[in-house]
């Protein structure tokens, strides 16, 4: 069961997985990397809800075999198989909690159960039971898939990696990787652990690390971190880290950590259930007590046990959970899959929402977006020599500029400088394509730095050894960017952007976006940093794609995961996922999670006021147990009827223009 019902015995292990798992064999690595491959059971083989679905089953069978007449006998045995069934997954936490001194809802729980058993209403208490058991269970589920999607980022480190040791070349497991190792890394192999260039030279692909958006060149000196691509030509890399100690094992444990502390916070309902347990527990003592002293102990014993009845929690028990269940499902039909109450409650309070750029705020799909010329040449001529030597490289540039003019001639001799560009001919005619750091962009000097600060990656056109064209590459903003985040300034809530990327491209997308608050080139542990003093102000969501923003989407009080084109492992770290990839569904989700925060603090209200109200009427007498379980079958049924207005989705929000996609990636799929 959740921490705040039952406490904490052992660390935990991943319901359903094999607990053999969780142990590393003598002499292996103990760092975050070895806890998170245990695999998750399909939930028809999770023993953690196995007990809550027989409380159920059983429950519905009493009332099955009430309607249908059968003996009382009958239906009495089923309901109390039902109870223990129910029971058996809280009530022995909840006593070895009291043990320790702590007092929770569990124990109030295995409290109202006790007192109805013993006023001869077992049916009532088992369906006690099993509210708050399957509850329990659910809301577990979801913290165990959210830790085994952290496999997601450790399958970034290779296997094995290349290693040069005294002249050799051994072929060695990555976690037997030393700092000082010489790590030989080929053409679209994966960087195993972080190090710098000591040979070679190419461009490599960081973004599942760093989130910028184009791979960046490396050369000799340059600093390489695991988990990256190296696009083309072989390096040669001296380790800074172990592997087992690096860039994405360093994720793994922020994420770990950040579920940790998230874990620790009591919920709503539990925070008011809290202080209630020793008030009802020392008021119903003081009757009991009070009629020892008056002479007539049977009376106030059973007046006592009345007041316990009128102070159990019935309708507080299903305040949140039927309103959020409503709100969440409403919800999804928008492709807002929200993975479990806790943050669907604290959707509701978000002030402050912080943009990862690349893939979010951004398409993720370079492309040019300007040409500039000499005055003597043709825009067609420069797209035209530029495709014909990029239709021999595999850079992502490259596919921008093949996107922009797919019909091309080819040319010929080509050869390709990893991380400065390529060279050919054409027509008899020698032609270049690359950085301006590896050609003076001449006559054109002044356009390449507008372009570049216009936030555009700047590819430098050459024929017969003048440049005569630029071609400005950028990940272009989405275009329903600025619509949201004007949206969410409307709503009140603070917008702000948090990026890996260079500071000027990033400057130029938050300008278009209308965000004024931009900070660049941060790392996933800077980004972790960054929400983590935000939530010290206002209650922060993080909004991001990869697998860099994992931190960060653990960090914050709610993380947000684009998930149709998001990566698993942020989609696993994040509480929330869209199906979808357009952005107005955040003002959406935001505004919706308000409403149905403000139906659950309803709830709260009613059923605390149901107590309060039954509390002196039972201690006086004027209600019998009789009258105090209709009460509270009626207010049960009230806060039933409340907690469905949630599912209603208004006008405004129910809008098809921001469906997105609905079809759901297999990584959200399984989420629901």
């Amino acid at each position: 069961m959740s921490e705040e019902c039952c406490g904490v015995d052992a660390p935990r292990t991943p319901r359903g997985a094999d607990s053999s798992a969780a142990a590393p064999a003598d002499g292996a690595s103990t760092s975050p990397a070895v806890a998170v491959h245990d695999d998750l059971a399909p939930w028809w083989h999770d023993r953690g809800l196995a007990l809550p679905a027989a409380s159920g089953v059983l429950l519905a069978a009493s009332v099955v075999a009430l309607w249908s007449g059968a003996a009382e006998w009958i239906v009495t045995g089923l309901q109390g198989v039902s109870l223990l069934a129910g029971a058996a997954t809280f009530v022995p936490g909840a006593v070895r909690r009291l043990l320790r001194g702590s007092l929770g809802v569990g124990l109030l729980m295995t409290i109202a159960a006790v007192g109805a058993v013993l006023l001869g209403h077992v049916g009532e208490a088992a369906a006690l039971a099993f509210l708050f058991s399957i509850a329990e269970a659910l809301e577990d589920r979801a913290m165990d898939r959210a830790r085994s999607g952290l496999r997601a980022l450790l399958s970034l480190i290779p296997d094995t990696a290349l290693i040069e040791r005294d002249g050799k070349l051994l072929t060695l497991p990555a976690r037997d990787i030393v700092v000082g190792d010489l790590l030989v890394v080929r053409a679209g192999e994966r960087v195993a652990t972080d190090g710098v260039v000591t040979s070679g030279r190419g461009s490599v692909d960081t973004s599942a690390v760093t989130g910028e958006s184009l791979p960046a060149a490396v050369d000799t000196g340059g600093t390489v971190l695991a988990g990256s691509i190296n696009g083309d030509g072989a390096l040669r890399i001296r380790t800074t880290a172990n592997g087992t100690d690096n860039s994405l094992t360093t994720i793994v444990r922020l994420v770990e950590e950040a579920n940790a502390r998230k874990g620790d916070r009591a919920r709503l309902a539990d925070r008011i259930a809290r202080p209630l347990v020793p008030i009802v527990l020392g008021v119903a003592a003081a009757i009991v007590g009070f009629g020892f002293l008056v002479g007539d102990p049977e009376l106030w014993t059973e007046r006592a046990l009345v007041v316990l009845v009128a102070a159990s929690p019935c309708a507080l028990a299903i305040a949140v959970p039927v309103t959020v269940i409503s709100a969440i499902g409403s919800a999804s039909k928008l492709g807002i899959i929200v993975k479990s109450g806790a943050p669907f409650e604290r959707m509701g309070s978000i002030r402050t929402v912080a943009f990862d750029k690349t893939g979010t705020l951004t398409q993720n799909r370079p492309s040019v977006v300007a040409v500039e010329t000499l005055a003597t040449v043709t825009r067609d001529e420069v797209l035209s020599i530029a495709a014909a030597l990029e239709t021999h490289s595999t850079h992502p540039l490259a596919h921008a500029v093949l996107a922009e003019r797919p019909v091309h001639a080819e040319a010929e001799n080509v050869r390709e400088d990893a991380g400065r560009g390529i060279s050919g001919t054409l027509n008899g005619i020698s032609v270049r394509a690359g950085s301006t750091r590896w050609m003076d962009a001449g006559e054109l000097s002044p356009a390449a730095l507008r372009l570049a600060d216009d936030g555009m990656t700047v590819m430098a056109i050459e024929r017969e050894g003048i440049v005569i064209g630029l071609l400005g590459i950028r990940d272009e903003l989405r275009p329903e960017a600025a619509e949201a985040v004007e949206q969410l300034a409307s709503a009140g809530i603070r917008t702000l952007m948090l990026t890996g990327d260079n500071a000027r491209t990033a400057a130029t997308i938050a300008r278009e976006a209308g965000i004024s608050d931009v900070r660049a080139e941060l790392l996933p542990a800077d980004k972790a940093s960054a929400i983590s003093t935000l939530t010290n102000d206002s209650p922060t969501a993080m909004i991001g794609d990869g697998i860099n923003d994992a931190p960060a989407l653990a960090t914050a009080d709610v993380g947000i995961a684009m998930g149709a084109t998001g990566s698993a492992a942020a989609v696993e770290s994040a509480d929330v996922a869209f199906t979808g990839s357009d952005l107005r569904l955040i003002p959406v989700a935001l505004l919706h999670a308000r409403r149905g925060r403000r139906i659950m603090t309803g709830n709260i209200v009613l059923s605390l006021a149901i107590i309060i109200g039954l509390f002196p009427l039972a201690l006086t007498g004027v209600l019998g147990l009789a009258g105090v379980v209709l009460v509270h079958e009626l207010a049960e049924l009230v806060v039933i009827l409340n907690g469905l207005r949630a599912a209603r989705l208004s006008r405004s929000l129910d809008s098809r223009s921001v469906l997105g996609d609905r079809r759901q990636p297999q990584h959200v799929r399984s989420l629901v």
